[in-house]
C-alpha cells in the first residue's frame, strides 16, 4: 500500500520537474550564461543619457508612452528600428531619427560569443 503510494505521489510530480525551467521567465543556456549589451560601457542607463541629449522634446505634442523596438546585431549596429506604441508621428519620426544616430553598442553574448538582441525602450512625456 505505501508503495502505491508513493509511486501515485511520485507520478504526480513528475511532470512539473520537467518543465521547472522550461515555465520560468528566466532562460537557462547550457553553453555560457548571457552577457547584456552594453552601451558606452554602460547599460541602459547610459543609453539614456544618449537618448535625452539627442531626441528633440519639441517634436512631442501628446502625454504619454512611446515604445520602440530595435536590435542590437552581433555587430553592435541598431537595426530594425520599429515604434511598437506611437503617440503621434512627429515624437515617433523623432525617435527613429535618433536610434538611426546611435553609435554602436558591445554586443550581447552568449557562451563568449555575440548574439543579436531586441531591445523595447519605453519614453514618458508628461507636460510641466
Amino acid at each position: 500500500m505505501t508503495k502505491k503510494i508513493l509511486l501515485f505521489i511520485g507520478l504526480l510530480f513528475l511532470p512539473f520537474l520537467g518543465t521547472a525551467q522550461i515555465d520560468g521567465e528566466d532562460e537557462v543556456y547550457l553553453s555560457g550564461d548571457r552577457i547584456e549589451a552594453k552601451f558606452r560601457g554602460g547599460g541602459l542607463d547610459k543609453f539614456d543619457e544618449f537618448v535625452n541629449n539627442v531626441f528633440d522634446y519639441r517634436k512631442v505634442t501628446k502625454e504619454g508612452t512611446m515604445i520602440a523596438a530595435f536590435t542590437i546585431d552581433v555587430e553592435g549596429n541598431v537595426t530594425g528600428i520599429k515604434i511598437v506604441q506611437m503617440l503621434d508621428v512627429e515624437s515617433a519620426k523623432e525617435m527613429i531619427r535618433v536610434l538611426k544616430l546611435c553609435p554602436k553598442w558591445e554586443p550581447a553574448k552568449r557562451g563568449g560569443k555575440p548574439i543579436s538582441i531586441e531591445i523595447k525602450y519605453p519614453m514618458n512625456f508628461r507636460r510641466k
